[in-house]
């Protein structure tokens, strides 16, 4: 197997469920040390962690609430002298909140947490990063498809926002970070089987009726393709958007 990651230091924000965990598995099979970060289950935090070092590789547990600016600035300040270094961020972490706008009953203060996680935290991970981050790195944020065409049902719209913004930001970063040969990318997943969302039901049947592959993808699917991004084969992509979504956006 090649490592291609070896001798590269990564730090993945939420990567102690889902895609997150995924993701730092991956990264630890390539080569790479990782850092994570983890909301609130040290149980899981553990479990990937060990995961990844059953792959030669280091591996940390960095408990963060990402709601909070001062956590995810000494997060990322942590990952980097704990590892030496920062070549590869991945932005993982995020909250799916819903609500139908006028609803009198809108959780607002849960809207605005999804908004200091979704889009706040990413920003401040980014600009904590960079100065520390070697040349010629990359970044890559975890958006949503919902934010590159119509939402397949109602009471998304503040999720799918931060997602676009993200996706925004991601282009910019491109041009502003481009001189120092690190890329940003952003991946836009579909329905993905993460143990979060049930993959049958009523629900699950009208997402899967709106793709062309009519399945869920999963966690390792997305995975693979930041594996790829951040790698020395994706050397000259950067600003753009990657679809994981079964045809959902076609």
């Amino acid at each position: 197997m090649t490592r291609s990651l070896f001798g590269k230091r990564a730090l993945v924000t939420g990567g102690s469920r889902g895609i997150g965990a995924a993701i730092v598995r991956r990264l630890a099979k390539d080569g790479a040390d990782v850092a994570f970060s983890y909301g609130s289950s040290q149980t899981e935090a553990e479990a990937v962690r060990d995961a990844a070092e059953a792959e030669q590789v280091r591996a940390i547990a960095l408990r963060a609430d990402q709601s909070v600016t001062t956590e995810v600035q000494a997060m990322v300040r942590d990952a980097h002298a704990a590892l030496g270094g920062l070549d590869i961020i991945v932005n993982s972490a995020g909250v799916f909140v819903t609500g139908l706008i006028g609803d009198p009953a809108l959780d607002i203060p849960a809207l605005d947490r999804q908004l200091d996680i979704n889009l706040k935290a990413v920003a401040t991970v980014v600009r904590t990063a960079v100065p520390l981050m070697n040349d010629d790195g990359s970044i890559i944020s975890i958006g949503t498809a919902g934010a590159m065409h119509h939402t397949v049902f109602p009471g998304i719209a503040d999720y799918v926002a931060t997602k676009a913004a993200i996706a925004a930001y991601t282009r910019s970063w491109a041009r502003d970070l481009g001189p120092r040969g690190i890329r940003a990318n952003i991946i836009q997943p579909g329905p993905i089987d993460t143990g979060m969302a049930p993959t049958e039901g009523p629900v699950a049947d009208m997402l899967k009726a709106h793709l062309a592959i009519a399945r869920y993808g999963t966690a390792e699917e997305v995975a693979a393709a930041v594996a790829f991004l951040v790698g020395p084969e994706a050397g000259f992509i950067t600003g753009a958007t990657l679809a994981i979504d079964g045809g959902l956006s076609a």
